[in-house]
């Protein structure tokens, strides 16, 4: 505590980035009752199964984490980390994914294999002994774009004797690299740098230096003489490695520049810094940033294509929600908004895997720019899933306008550009064509989680809507439309349910409104009055009935569909790890299906 106080009343001495907003996020909710930025599309890109490998890696591997991002040659990148089972229990290697459009996704590529550590090695301060060992990975940093326009992906090789031993404790082994060509294809792979503590006789690989690829070399130089990408290594490296500018053990870095070429660094539990020399010395001793909310969890920092500037983080104790916080000048942040705010089903346990959407991490401004201005940021939930998000620039929580949106009428690739939606591997989020017309299509096999789509409107007191629904089947799978405040918080929930009937939440119990088809049309019409807490539906221009909001709001934000029941666990009680599988993981189910024709809202 009175470290926290003295570090408080540091930053009121110097020019350090702070949050000055009023916004928190309340943990107790997964979405931390945050206003989404609007239009942010987040995409499951890799789904674990130990069952069913050929489905996420081939390898069965349950444990995957720590994701870097670039964009280059057109074409997205994402590399993880992963281990069978639970952080810092080897064996562990790389993977690569790829996205020429950031929405299909390829599947994973190995890019660093598993390590095997020589019989017999003993890690300096440890009593084990190697035997049957491999390394495990961890990495920070993941890729360099050189200025000869090579694409350079590196890993570190860290050696943990046991599941509390730690790989980034500069006793390892060392950092590799190799050249990702623009056909796609990979070039050897070489050591770039060694801990002093590894004998390099025994190295798998050969030293950079020995490559015949000059450019390669030049490209390998280049990058070591980069103090702001050097910092990264920090936590893996010597403890005492000339080439890291700021040797203490603060983890995660990221930076962006200001307009002045001031650099603005950031760590794990919002601590920051500034450095006038492009990162080789800093100003202060890195700090907590005043008014950020962020434990040991990574904290990301970048200049957005308006010229603003964002940090995407847990801004709680938990690893939940995932927001963003903007800032005009880089330094004063004053919002807060969702980006991720759903924890799907842990499947697997394993060791340190800790629930939601956390280790966020974006496109350097030297690692490509995207060129739909959007900022675009990875992550993993429950270190078990791997995950991207675009988030629309300008961020905004707020429409500019009421829904009117009949998705054929719209052009294509723009049809969901109003729509936050939460897009999975096996509960897809598409547009799909149905006899000549375009629908958005929910559709969901996957038991743990759901398939969920969001439409933000302006503040609305009387809200009418208007939306068509065409179910897939009737005789499994549902689909729950809410009627939501800015905070989340449902008045009304309407249910095409799996005994093929549409009815609606009414207090504890539901009321049936209708039987419902498979194949067939059905437009809903909804007027919602909160001072008469009260809301009448209208089915097909036929049948219609009265209810009673079963929670009060005062208005309306938020339209959300989605093809399961609402998430509560875990909550701020759970516990801090899970250690144990569900009892079928690998559950398979039918593929329910449901098609929105569109959209329209207003005010009465």
């Amino acid at each position: 505590m009175i470290c926290l106080i003295t570090l408080s009343a540091r930053a009121q001495e110097v020019d350090t980035a702070r949050y000055e907003g009023t916004t928190l996020s309340n943990i107790d909710y997964h979405h931390g009752q945050l206003r989404p930025a609007v239009g942010v599309h987040a995409r499951q890109i890799m789904r674990a199964s130990r069952e069913h490998p050929q489905t996420a890696d081939y390898y069965g591997w349950t444990y995957n984490h720590a994701p870097n991002m670039v964009y280059w040659n057109d074409e997205f990148f994402v590399q993880y980390l992963s281990n069978p089972v639970g952080e810092h229990i080897p064996p562990g290697q790389s993977y690569l994914i790829t996205s020429e459009d950031g929405k299909e996704w390829g599947e994973p590529r190995v890019i660093f294999p598993v390590y095997p550590i020589p019989d017999g090695y003993k890690k300096n301060g440890q009593e084990k002994i190697a035997e049957d060992l491999s390394s495990v990975m961890h990495q920070r940093m993941g890729f360099y774009v050189s200025s000869g326009d090579k694409l350079l992906v590196l890993g570190y090789y860290g050696i943990a004797m046991d599941e509390h031993d730690s790989p980034n404790d500069g006793k390892g082994i060392g950092r590799v690299v190799r050249e990702i060509y623009p056909n796609g294809s990979f070039g050897p792979i070489f050591f770039i740098r060694y801990n002093k503590s590894w004998d390099q006789s025994l190295s798998e690989y050969p030293f950079y230096k020995e490559s015949e690829d000059e450019e390669f070399v030049q490209a390998c130089k280049e990058l070591l003489s980069k103090p702001l990408m050097m910092q990264q290594w920090v936590e893996e490296q010597d403890r005492d490695d000339p080439l890291i500018p700021l040797q203490e053990q603060f983890k995660a870095f990221s930076y962006y520049h200001l307009p002045d070429d001031r650099v603005v660094g950031w760590w794990k539990h919002a601590l920051t810094s500034m450095s006038l020399d492009g990162g080789k010395t800093w100003e202060y001793h890195p700090l907590r940033a005043p008014g950020f909310v962020n434990k040991n969890a990574k904290i990301w920092g970048q200049r957005t294509s308006d010229g603003r500037y964002a940090t995407a983080y847990n801004p709680s104790e938990f690893r939940w929600p995932l927001a963003v916080s903007t800032s005009d000048d880089g330094l004063v942040y004053d919002d807060l908004l969702l980006i991720h705010g759903e924890i799907s089903t842990m499947r697997y346990g394993g060791n340190y895997k800790s629930y939601g959407p956390q280790y966020v991490r974006g496109i350097l401004d030297e690692n490509g720019t995207p060129p739909d201005g959007k900022m675009w940021v990875t992550y993993s939930v429950n270190k078990e899933d791997i995950w991207v998000a675009s988030i629309p620039v300008p961020i905004t929580p707020t429409a500019d306008s009421h829904a009117d949106e009949k998705f054929d009428d719209l052009p294509d690739g723009e049809e969901l550009k109003n729509w936050n939606i939460y897009d999975l591997v096996q509960a897809p989020v598409q547009i799909e064509n149905l006899e000549g017309d375009k629908w958005l299509a929910l559709k969901d096999e996957d038991p743990y989680d759901y398939a969920r789509v969001e439409r933000i409107i302006p503040a609305t007191k009387n809200l009418e809507t208007t939306f068509t629904v065409k179910p897939g089947q009737n005789e499994h799978g549902m689909l729950q439309v809410e009627f939501q405040n800015a905070k989340g918080s449902p008045a009304v929930r309407l249910i095409f349910d799996e005994n093929g009937e549409l009815k609606a939440k009414a207090g504890y119990r539901y009321r049936k409104l209708a039987d419902y088809e498979a194949g067939k049309e059905y437009k809903i019409n909804v007027r919602l009055i909160p001072d008469e807490r009260s809301y009448i539906v209208n089915i097909n221009d036929d049948k219609e009935s009265r209810l009673i909001f079963y929670a009060p709001v005062h208005e309306f934000e938020r339209i959300m569909f989605r093809t399961g029941e609402q998430r509560y666990f875990p909550t701020p009680e759970s516990p801090a790890a899970n250690h144990e599988d569900l009892e079928d993981p690998g559950k398979q189910i039918p593929e329910a299906a449901f098609y929105i024709k569109g959209l329209k809202t207003n005010t009465f």
